[in-house]
């Protein structure tokens, strides 16, 4: 690719492929686009009516009367259509282009077809780009309740600038290509999100039992109950200035914070040593934690702040095995519901109620089986999350700079 400078005119974009170096045309939208008002005569049932804001087939929509699908629009391969609800990305409301098959939408969409010869893949990312459409949607919108009305007339003789049909053809293929690679690497990490959430689910004991659903090869014995006081010990260890702000850690996300804000140093005395293979309580429930959960610390030594009571391990144990045993939900339910009471918007971990309960806890060796498994799923999801950012932030430059 070229990278260049735009003209005086805005007639060329920042990022070019070799080869190309004319302007962008001016081009009417009435003459790219003509409205169509084509009825469905019952060729398409409710399978292929259109989610236009999603773009996919929407077939749980209902339909009362069959007959009232004869007042549907027929949105082809190609056809775009106008979506009014504003956010934060599209101002004024965006355009979306049919690349799913021919079906059709609401009669309250009006649905337009390409008039030249175009690419197909190219028009559904320049056709939804507010950095290309959005001076031609200002003058061709007008408010109404809760989002945009787009005037029909008024869009179409709105200009933008279009590149020849063959750099249409190479931009395209581009954004294609990113998309692909995005939908496999999200396919990934959801694939291994799946996983992870089975096995968090199979590989320890449901309650009452004392053996799990699934286990590695050459584990048979129980898991022995052990109470929380023999694996963990509270742990009042002051901050004496040895750890600064750029160690305080979030015990929520498990990560150190250096933005927290402390107006005087001193007042780090008052927070509690942290340190790893440590654990501490968090007291906001939701969906996935009803009472609470507890974050064990493997990021390195740190300090949180003193409402957080600190537990250190009594025993031997394998730090990323406890990481996820002692945040399991299935786990520690049972123990959280009798040693939590409920304040306001969170539950308080009432200290010897929580030592006095107890969990089934394997075998040294099955922790370093089941930690190990457990680490590695999460290193996978993590290198695939990566590179789908990656893609991403590569995807958005290339819509800012390869658009004029």
């Amino acid at each position: 690719m070229a990278d260049q400078r735009k003209c005086e005119n805005d007639s060329v974009p920042a990022l070019r492929f070799e080869g190309f170096s004319d302007p962008w045309e001016q081009r009417k939208l009435g003459e790219l686009y003509k409205p169509v008002y084509e009825k469905n005569d019952l060729s398409f049932e409710t399978d292929k009516i259109i989610s236009v804001a999603a773009m996919r087939f929407n077939p749980e929509a209902v339909v009362s009367d069959r007959e009232y699908l004869r007042t549907y629009n027929v949105m082809r391969v190609g056809d775009i259509a106008f979506e009014g609800h504003s956010n934060k990305e599209f101002s004024h409301g965006r355009f979306v282009e049919n690349v799913i098959g021919d079906g059709i939408v609401s009669h309250i969409f009006i649905v337009f077809r390409p008039n030249t010869s175009y690419d197909l893949w190219y028009w559904k990312y320049a056709i939804n780009n507010e950095r290309l459409m959005r001076s031609a949607l200002v003058r061709s919108t007008k408010a109404s309740t809760m989002m945009h009305d787009l005037v029909t007339n008024d869009f179409l003789s709105e200009s933008i600038p279009v590149p020849s049909l063959p750099e249409q053809h190479k931009i395209g293929a581009l954004f294609a290509k990113l998309d692909s690679l995005i939908t496999l690497h999200q396919r990934k990490v959801d694939k291994l999100k799946t996983v992870k959430q089975s096995l968090l689910e199979k590989m320890f004991p449901r309650e009452g039992e004392s053996v799990p659903e699934i286990r590695f090869e050459g584990f048979t014995d129980p898991w022995e109950q052990r109470k929380l006081g023999e694996l963990y010990k509270p742990v009042y260890e002051k901050n004496d200035l040895s750890f600064e702000t750029d160690k305080i850690i979030s015990v929520a996300a498990m990560r150190f914070n250096p933005e927290a804000v402390v107006s005087d140093r001193e007042y780090l005395r008052t927070y509690n040593v942290m340190r790893v293979g440590d654990i501490a309580f968090e007291g906001h429930s939701n969906k996935e934690f009803s009472h609470g959960r507890f974050v064990e610390n493997v990021i390195g030594d740190g300090i949180v702040s003193h409402i957080f009571i600190v537990f250190r391990p009594n025993t031997s144990y394998d730090l990323w095995y406890w990481k996820y045993a002692i945040n399991n939900e299935r786990l520690m339910r049972s123990a959280l519901v009798r040693s939590t009471k409920a304040s306001t918007m969170m539950h308080d971990l009432v200290t010897n109620d929580f030592l006095s309960e107890s969990i089934p806890v394997p075998s040294l060796p099955e922790q370093h089986k089941i930690g190990a498994l457990f680490a590695k799923l999460d290193s996978l999801i993590t290198l695939h999350q990566r590179e789908l950012e990656i893609l991403k932030n590569l995807k958005q430059a290339c819509l800012e700079k390869m658009f004029v």
